[in-house]
């Protein structure tokens, strides 16, 4: 079967979704926004008001507008997502070179004892292999002195991992050999090892979507955190353990870290404000209905 659609002007989209029973308050208004938002990119936030996908017949009152309020409250979320990975991440780099360089030394991220041989997907010499390319590629003025000034295949780790991906560093921790260097790294952030393991990689997937500008609110993730069941009893009471897949959970788990991170913050008061004022945002995102009443989240919304 060939694709022989052929491409529609910005008129010819409105006049084809309105025959799909969407409405247009502001067609001027639409037609801009059409114009600078792909068709394409603007289908994955109506899916949910279609009443049958196979015709693409939209349900009784569906309007352009709370389509287009959907994009915008996820694009809004997702510049908040990227306000808490950014810290996440410099925080988990500063800790993993701390760590393991203390314990180990200066060029410890060379040595493969102290990294599991091989697991799925990753191996040290693969690992070091895409570090020294990312080294050799980098513009940083420490990056480019420290290879200038020393004859060695890799800077030091805490000058190296300043060119780490958190997918890299998320891959770097879970293969560290010995539990007893993963568990020191994650302690300060109140959880074990493989907890930290397993939301590191999942919120380098969350990273990926958010960076890319994909839709985030409704996605279902390819890759689900594993949820603690016991301790810390803050985070696992905050959680919704029936919704594994939740973006609930993903923002719960988040706001649990930067709490560590920066204590005081006020990120978690602007997520639970933003999805407050977005009606369908809460039962979209699975926010249970107590969510303000579970400790994370709790004096996060006005009684």
């Amino acid at each position: 079967m060939k694709y022989d659609k052929p491409a529609l002007t910005v008129e010819q989209q409105i006049a084809q979704l309105a025959s799909r029973g969407m409405s247009f308050g502001n067609p001027e208004r639409a037609a801009h926004y059409l114009t600078e938002l792909n068709y394409y990119r603007l289908s994955g936030y109506w899916l949910r008001h279609e009443a049958d996908h196979a015709s693409h017949q939209f349900l009784p009152g569906t309007s352009f507008e709370a389509v287009l309020d959907d994009y915008l409250f996820d694009r809004t979320l997702k510049l908040l997502i990227l306000d808490a990975v950014e810290r996440l991440e410099v925080s988990i780099r500063t800790r993993w070179a701390h760590d393991v360089g203390l314990r180990h030394g200066a060029h410890a991220h060379l040595d493969s004892a102290l990294f599991k041989h091989r697991s799925r997907n990753w191996s040290h010499p693969k690992a070091v292999a895409r570090l020294v390319g990312g080294v050799e590629d980098s513009r940083e003025r420490f990056i480019r002195h420290l290879r200038d000034t020393y004859d060695e295949l890799l800077p030091p780790i805490w000058a190296s991992v300043e060119v780490m991906s958190l997918g890299q560093i998320s891959r770097w921790f879970a293969n560290l050999r010995h539990a007893a260097d993963r568990n020191a790294i994650a302690a300060p952030y109140g959880l074990d090892e493989v907890l930290l393991a397993s939301f590191l990689h999942h919120i380098s997937v969350v990273r990926n979507i958010c960076a890319h500008h994909a839709r985030f609110w409704d996605r279902e993730m390819t890759f689900k955190a594993q949820l603690p069941r016991k301790h810390p009893e803050a985070l696992v009471a905050s959680l919704d353990h029936a919704g594994t897949s939740s973006a609930y959970n993903t923002l719960t788990l988040l706001g649990w870290l930067i709490g560590r991170i920066s204590p005081g913050q006020t990120w978690v008061q602007r997520v639970a404000k933003h999805v407050t004022d977005h009606p369908p945002a809460a039962r979209v995102m699975g926010f249970p209905t107590d969510f303000s009443q579970r400790p994370i989240w709790q004096h996060t919304t006005e009684d």
